[in-house]
């Protein structure tokens, strides 16, 4: 088997076919809890971006640690159509 053979390629948090292996890296939102943010990383996710969120709540189970907010992260392929569609969710009554 050759180095060729054994490379093994890995989708990080991809809904979406298009560069799969960016990670997402680009903070377009801060908010104060994990279920606002899901609702972003839901929303980006129904309009094809990938999107995932960062906390350091030892994984929900902490909520009080979110006092540093909680980021919504894409790749940077994603970031501009990303930060639209969180001003326009913003901007809406």
């Amino acid at each position: 088997m050759t180095a060729a053979e054994s490379e093994e390629v890995f989708t990080v948090a991809g809904t979406s076919g298009e560069a799969a292996s960016e990670i997402p890296s680009v903070p377009v939102a801060l908010v104060g809890s994990r279920i606002e943010a899901e609702l972003i990383v839901g929303m980006l996710r129904n309009n094809g971006l990938r999107a995932v969120l960062s906390a350091d709540d030892a994984g929900g189970a902490q909520p009080q640690l979110q006092n540093q907010g909680v980021r919504v992260l894409v790749p940077p392929s994603d970031e501009a159509p990303a930060r639209r569609l969180v001003a326009e969710g913003d901007a809406a009554p």
